[in-house]
């Protein structure tokens, strides 16, 4: 799901650059009233988790690639997709400038497409559902569902861009990625059970009813 350089006209990567920087204008003040000394090293935490389990990638037609993503996580941890958009900020840029995964150019589409897309389609379908399926189960279909639009979203970036056709594009990223979602649920639900029944004090569901907003 990186897109490398050279993927996106540079008239096109501007663009998502300028929703890059709003979203992170945003995010930042999210952080500033609501990160402490006590979230500040969860978010480390899960910043290095998503880093690992984006480096395990694997190939897609025409030059791009599938892999869990984690911005449902981390919107859901936090209520608050302006976490994952400070971490996927943060862990995108140095997998471009260190490892070469995706490119400078195109950070403004990545953090789109995983943080930003991602973390509110997670997000919100988890809010949406928790009252009916439980929060558990609402968070397993926010992830794999945050994983598809984020992957679909980014075969038509690309199909815009001409990278591709997109009646070839659409299918295969969201066909990959349709099944690399329900590793994501499931380990979605994992890592949510254990904050759950050893620190709950770190979910942000836990300080709040879920339905009265975000964190």
């Amino acid at each position: 799901m990186h897109i490398p350089d050279g993927f996106i006209p540079i008239s096109q990567c501007l663009i998502y650059y300028v929703i890059l920087i709003v979203a992170l204008y945003f995010s930042v003040k999210w952080a500033r009233n609501n990160l402490d000394e006590k979230r500040i090293p969860l978010l480390a935490v899960l910043a290095a988790g998503i880093f690992a389990i984006m480096s395990m990638n694997m190939p897609i037609p025409f030059g791009t690639s599938g892999h869990m993503v984690g911005g449902a996580l981390v919107a859901i941890v936090f209520l608050a997709p302006e976490a994952a958009v400070l971490v996927f900020t943060v862990v995108l840029l140095i997998q471009a400038l260190i490892f070469g995964d995706g490119g400078i150019t195109a950070l403004g589409a990545n953090v789109l497409n995983m943080a930003i897309i991602g973390g509110f389609v997670g997000l919100y379908t988890f809010k949406g559902l928790q009252g009916m399926i439980g929060k558990y189960a609402a968070a397993g279909i926010g992830a794999w569902l945050a994983t598809v639009i984020a992957a679909l979203a980014c075969a038509i970036e690309m199909g815009i861009a001409g990278t591709f056709p997109m009646n070839i594009g659409i299918p295969s990223m969201v066909l990959y990625h349709v099944f690399i979602g329900i590793i994501e649920a499931v380990l979605t639900v994992i890592v949510l059970v254990a904050l759950d029944k050893f620190r709950p004090d770190l979910l942000a569901w836990n300080k709040k009813d879920v339905t009265e907003g975000d964190a």
